[in-house]
């Protein structure tokens, strides 16, 4: 039972820090049709900028802060500069975002260096709860807590505030939302813009908790984030919850019982929504 519950609070824990990364990918594509490869960048950016200054000021928190506003500006300037031009045109976004997102990693090597840069848990978030055999690390916790706060600030947003309303409406009939005199580009530039905040805030959280970060993470989390929003359904913010949780859980328990497979688990799991619910665990109404 101990084994259980450790390999499930290790899980949580992982798919709590992919579906900060996955939330901002399925509101942004829901919201405006955007695929954004460049998410992963924004991830790493808001990892380097948060560990640099987290390690330069010895405050955690203030950390979180540089990484939230080092992704909010760069949502600004990506939105604006390399979004804009392609609305409207997948296969264009696709090229040009997975082009600035190797422009992103690479510019990490430049400005930080090309090496890996160690981070430790700050110290009161450090060590862990023994109760009985059972070992519970206090950053995993911390972890949980965070993304289920922030899932429901979030869905509080969404579903009971005047932008949620309007944010909900433009997933459903942008026409319709424009036409009622709302500026629906602001709204984009809003949600694609607080999308990637929540992917810096995803990388510096995942700083401490990997002990490393180095320039491909953003690559190799963008992947599971884009199968978590293919899992949950296209443009579910509740959806992209459960499938990160699921994938979680999922290389959590695979990695102690089926070592081999917890590589290819997660686009097993993809693999059998697509042939058996091809619209995604959830689904979004369009009108």
């Amino acid at each position: 039972m101990e084994l259980i519950i450790s390999l499930t609070i290790n899980g949580l824990a992982t798919g709590m820090l992919i579906f900060l990364l996955a939330a901002g990918l399925t509101l942004i594509f829901g919201l405006m049709d955007v695929l954004n490869f460049a998410h992963g960048g924004l991830f790493v950016w808001g990892a380097y900028t948060g560990v640099f200054t987290y390690l330069w000021s010895n405050s955690f928190i203030v950390g979180i802060v540089v990484a939230i506003l080092t992704g909010l500006v760069l949502g600004f300037i990506t939105e604006k500069l390399i979004i804009k031009p392609v609305y409207g045109n997948h296969v264009q976004q696709i090229l040009i975002t997975l082009g600035f997102m190797l422009v992103l990693q690479e510019m990490i090597k430049v400005v930080f260096g090309p090496n890996g840069v160690p981070v430790k848990v700050p110290s009161y978030l450090a060590g862990s709860w023994q109760i009985g055999d059972l070992t519970i690390i206090k950053y995993r916790i911390f972890i949980i807590v965070v993304g289920f706060a922030l899932f429901g600030v979030l869905y509080f947003i969404l579903n009971r505030t005047k932008i949620g309303l309007v944010v909900r409406a433009g997933v459903m009939n942008r026409e319709m939302t424009q036409a009622l005199g709302i500026n629906i580009k602001r709204v984009f530039l809003l949600v694609f813009m607080c999308g990637a905040a929540l992917a810096a805030l995803g990388g510096m959280l995942m700083a401490p908790y990997s002990g490393v970060v180095y320039a491909e993470m953003g690559m190799e989390y963008a992947i599971l984030g884009f199968i978590v929003v293919v899992i949950g359904g296209m443009g579910s913010f509740q959806g992209s919850l459960m499938a990160a949780i699921l994938v979680g859980l999922a290389g959590s328990f695979m990695a102690y019982y089926v070592p081999f497979l917890s590589v290819a688990v997660n686009m097993i799991l993809m693999a059998s929504v697509l042939i058996f619910r091809p619209q995604g665990l959830f689904t979004v109404a369009k009108g």
